[in-house]
Protein backbone atom coordinates (compact mmCIF):
# COMPACT_ATOMS: atom_id res chain seq x y z
CA UNK A 1 0.00 0.00 0.00
CA UNK A 2 1.14 3.33 -1.17
CA UNK A 3 1.71 6.05 1.49
CA UNK A 4 0.82 9.35 0.82
CA UNK A 5 3.71 11.32 0.04
CA UNK A 6 4.18 8.55 -2.70
CA UNK A 7 1.37 9.93 -4.44
CA UNK A 8 0.65 12.34 -6.76
CA UNK A 9 -1.65 15.00 -5.63
CA UNK A 10 -2.69 17.79 -7.99
CA UNK A 11 -2.01 21.47 -7.06
CA UNK A 12 -4.93 21.54 -5.09
CA UNK A 13 -3.45 18.91 -2.91
CA UNK A 14 -6.28 16.30 -4.31
CA UNK A 15 -6.30 13.01 -6.39
CA UNK A 16 -9.01 11.57 -7.23
CA UNK A 17 -10.98 8.21 -6.33
CA UNK A 18 -12.97 5.84 -7.97
CA UNK A 19 -14.98 3.66 -5.55
CA UNK A 20 -16.32 0.39 -6.94
CA UNK A 21 -18.17 -2.52 -5.56
CA UNK A 22 -15.75 -5.46 -4.57
CA UNK A 23 -17.93 -8.31 -5.81
CA UNK A 24 -20.20 -6.67 -8.49
CA UNK A 25 -17.29 -4.53 -9.75
CA UNK A 26 -20.14 -1.55 -10.02
CA UNK A 27 -19.09 1.86 -9.76
CA UNK A 28 -20.28 3.42 -7.16
CA UNK A 29 -18.76 7.07 -6.71
CA UNK A 30 -15.80 9.65 -7.73
CA UNK A 31 -14.42 11.80 -4.96
CA UNK A 32 -11.58 13.07 -4.02
CA UNK A 33 -8.88 12.99 -1.27
CA UNK A 34 -6.02 14.98 0.01
CA UNK A 35 -3.35 13.18 2.14
CA UNK A 36 -5.29 13.36 5.25
CA UNK A 37 -8.30 11.67 4.10
CA UNK A 38 -6.11 9.15 2.50
CA UNK A 39 -4.28 8.33 5.82
CA UNK A 40 -7.57 8.36 7.73
CA UNK A 41 -8.86 5.77 4.95
CA UNK A 42 -5.53 3.12 5.53
CA UNK A 43 -5.98 4.22 9.51
CA UNK A 44 -9.58 3.48 9.84
CA UNK A 45 -10.42 0.52 7.10
CA UNK A 46 -13.44 2.92 5.59
CA UNK A 47 -13.59 5.76 2.99
CA UNK A 48 -12.67 9.48 4.19
CA UNK A 49 -12.81 12.30 1.32
CA UNK A 50 -12.29 15.86 1.17
CA UNK A 51 -15.37 17.90 0.02
CA UNK A 52 -14.37 20.60 -2.40
CA UNK A 53 -17.43 22.28 -1.67
CA UNK A 54 -17.28 22.51 2.39
CA UNK A 55 -13.24 22.34 2.60
CA UNK A 56 -13.22 19.93 4.78
CA UNK A 57 -12.87 15.69 5.27
CA UNK A 58 -15.70 13.78 5.60
CA UNK A 59 -16.44 9.87 6.60
CA UNK A 60 -18.74 8.59 4.27
CA UNK A 61 -22.18 7.41 6.25
CA UNK A 62 -20.97 9.37 8.76
CA UNK A 63 -24.64 10.63 9.34
CA UNK A 64 -26.74 7.91 7.38
CA UNK A 65 -24.97 5.08 7.75
CA UNK A 66 -24.07 3.94 4.73
CA UNK A 67 -19.96 3.14 5.40
CA UNK A 68 -17.81 1.72 2.43
CA UNK A 69 -15.54 -0.86 3.88
CA UNK A 70 -12.20 -1.02 2.09
CA UNK A 71 -11.13 -4.11 0.79
CA UNK A 72 -8.23 -2.67 -1.76
CA UNK A 73 -6.49 0.70 -2.98
CA UNK A 74 -4.98 0.53 -6.23
CA UNK A 75 -3.32 3.61 -8.19
CA UNK A 76 -2.49 4.01 -12.02
CA UNK A 77 0.72 3.74 -13.76
CA UNK A 78 0.97 8.08 -13.22
CA UNK A 79 0.32 7.77 -9.22
CA UNK A 80 -2.23 10.50 -9.77
CA UNK A 81 -5.68 8.47 -9.62
CA UNK A 82 -6.93 5.94 -7.22
CA UNK A 83 -9.42 2.99 -7.52
CA UNK A 84 -10.94 1.74 -3.85
CA UNK A 85 -12.72 -1.12 -3.82
CA UNK A 86 -15.11 -1.25 -0.90
CA UNK A 87 -17.83 -3.59 0.71
CA UNK A 88 -20.78 -0.73 0.69
CA UNK A 89 -23.53 -0.46 3.42
CA UNK A 90 -26.17 0.44 1.48
CA UNK A 91 -26.50 3.44 -1.08
CA UNK A 92 -23.38 5.32 -2.24
CA UNK A 93 -25.18 8.24 -3.35
CA UNK A 94 -26.61 10.90 -1.38
CA UNK A 95 -29.97 10.43 -3.71
CA UNK A 96 -30.47 6.88 -2.17
CA UNK A 97 -29.35 5.18 -5.18
CA UNK A 98 -26.44 2.22 -5.00
CA UNK A 99 -24.54 3.98 -7.26
CA UNK A 100 -24.05 8.25 -8.41
CA UNK A 101 -23.81 6.80 -11.59
CA UNK A 102 -27.34 5.06 -12.26
CA UNK A 103 -28.38 8.17 -15.50
CA UNK A 104 -27.01 7.18 -19.16
CA UNK A 105 -25.80 10.13 -21.40
CA UNK A 106 -26.80 7.54 -24.45
CA UNK A 107 -29.00 5.30 -24.70
CA UNK A 108 -30.08 2.24 -26.76
CA UNK A 109 -29.79 -1.78 -26.71
CA UNK A 110 -26.37 -2.56 -25.91
CA UNK A 111 -24.70 -5.30 -28.26
CA UNK A 112 -22.22 -7.88 -26.24
CA UNK A 113 -20.91 -11.00 -27.63
CA UNK A 114 -20.32 -12.06 -24.00
CA UNK A 115 -23.34 -14.78 -23.86
CA UNK A 116 -22.70 -14.62 -20.08
CA UNK A 117 -22.99 -10.82 -19.56
CA UNK A 118 -26.06 -11.49 -18.01
CA UNK A 119 -24.53 -12.91 -14.83
CA UNK A 120 -22.49 -9.70 -14.18
CA UNK A 121 -25.53 -7.58 -14.87
CA UNK A 122 -28.15 -9.50 -12.71
CA UNK A 123 -24.87 -9.32 -9.93
CA UNK A 124 -25.01 -5.76 -10.03
CA UNK A 125 -28.70 -5.45 -9.49
CA UNK A 126 -28.56 -7.94 -6.75
CA UNK A 127 -26.06 -5.56 -5.57
CA UNK A 128 -28.56 -2.49 -5.87
CA UNK A 129 -31.07 -4.33 -4.14
CA UNK A 130 -29.10 -4.79 -1.56
CA UNK A 131 -28.18 -1.24 -0.86
CA UNK A 132 -30.98 0.68 -1.98
CA UNK A 133 -33.63 -2.04 -0.18
CA UNK A 134 -36.74 -1.07 -2.44
CA UNK A 135 -39.97 -1.79 -0.84
CA UNK A 136 -41.94 -4.18 -2.84
CA UNK A 137 -39.13 -5.80 -4.44
CA UNK A 138 -38.47 -9.57 -4.15
CA UNK A 139 -35.00 -9.67 -3.48
CA UNK A 140 -35.30 -7.20 -0.52
CA UNK A 141 -37.60 -9.57 0.34
CA UNK A 142 -35.15 -12.22 0.76
CA UNK A 143 -32.34 -10.08 2.00
CA UNK A 144 -34.97 -8.79 4.88
CA UNK A 145 -35.88 -12.12 5.46
CA UNK A 146 -32.35 -13.06 6.14
CA UNK A 147 -29.47 -16.27 5.14
CA UNK A 148 -31.71 -19.20 6.57
CA UNK A 149 -34.60 -18.14 3.90
CA UNK A 150 -32.33 -17.37 1.17
CA UNK A 151 -30.71 -21.01 1.72
CA UNK A 152 -34.25 -22.42 2.03
CA UNK A 153 -35.10 -21.31 -1.60
CA UNK A 154 -31.71 -22.50 -2.95
CA UNK A 155 -32.67 -25.69 -2.05
CA UNK A 156 -36.47 -25.27 -3.04
CA UNK A 157 -35.18 -24.58 -6.73
CA UNK A 158 -32.25 -27.16 -7.14
CA UNK A 159 -34.86 -29.89 -5.96
CA UNK A 160 -37.06 -28.23 -8.42
CA UNK A 161 -34.11 -28.41 -10.99
CA UNK A 162 -34.03 -32.24 -10.08
CA UNK A 163 -37.90 -33.09 -10.32
CA UNK A 164 -37.66 -31.64 -14.23
CA UNK A 165 -34.54 -33.34 -15.27
CA UNK A 166 -36.18 -36.34 -14.21
CA UNK A 167 -39.19 -35.88 -15.61
CA UNK A 168 -37.27 -35.02 -19.34
CA UNK A 169 -39.39 -31.61 -19.20
CA UNK A 170 -36.41 -29.06 -20.84
CA UNK A 171 -39.21 -25.83 -20.75
CA UNK A 172 -39.10 -26.68 -16.92
CA UNK A 173 -35.77 -27.78 -16.47
CA UNK A 174 -34.54 -24.39 -18.27
CA UNK A 175 -36.91 -21.75 -15.73
CA UNK A 176 -36.37 -23.93 -12.81
CA UNK A 177 -32.32 -23.83 -13.49
CA UNK A 178 -32.52 -19.68 -13.74
CA UNK A 179 -34.54 -19.70 -10.44
CA UNK A 180 -31.26 -21.81 -8.80
CA UNK A 181 -29.54 -19.32 -10.34
CA UNK A 182 -30.92 -16.35 -9.37
CA UNK A 183 -30.99 -17.89 -5.89
CA UNK A 184 -27.32 -18.90 -5.70
CA UNK A 185 -26.01 -15.17 -6.45
CA UNK A 186 -28.48 -13.50 -4.15
CA UNK A 187 -26.92 -15.88 -1.28
CA UNK A 188 -23.42 -15.00 -2.90
CA UNK A 189 -24.02 -11.69 -2.28
CA UNK A 190 -25.30 -12.23 1.18
CA UNK A 191 -22.11 -13.99 1.92
CA UNK A 192 -20.02 -11.01 -0.04
CA UNK A 193 -18.61 -13.61 -2.04
CA UNK A 194 -17.96 -12.22 -5.47
CA UNK A 195 -19.02 -14.42 -8.30
CA UNK A 196 -15.38 -13.94 -9.55
CA UNK A 197 -14.36 -16.17 -7.26
CA UNK A 198 -16.40 -18.90 -8.10
CA UNK A 199 -15.20 -18.67 -11.49
CA UNK A 200 -11.72 -18.52 -10.40
CA UNK A 201 -11.92 -21.96 -8.99
CA UNK A 202 -13.94 -23.03 -12.02
CA UNK A 203 -11.03 -21.87 -14.24
CA UNK A 204 -8.19 -23.78 -11.82
CA UNK A 205 -9.93 -27.27 -11.86
CA UNK A 206 -9.85 -26.72 -15.65
CA UNK A 207 -6.16 -25.93 -15.70
CA UNK A 208 -5.69 -29.35 -13.33
CA UNK A 209 -4.44 -26.92 -10.60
Amino acid sequence: MKQANELTFNEAGLIPAIVQDAQSKEVLTLAYMNKQSYEKTLETGETWFFSRSRNELWHKGASSGHTQKVTSIRYDCDKDALLVLVEPKGPACHTGSYSCFSEESMTGQKETKDRFGIFNELEQVIAARQAEMPEGAYTTYLFEKGVDKILKKVGEEASEVIIAAKNRDQEELKWETADLLYHLLVLLREQQLPLDDVLKVLKKRHQGE
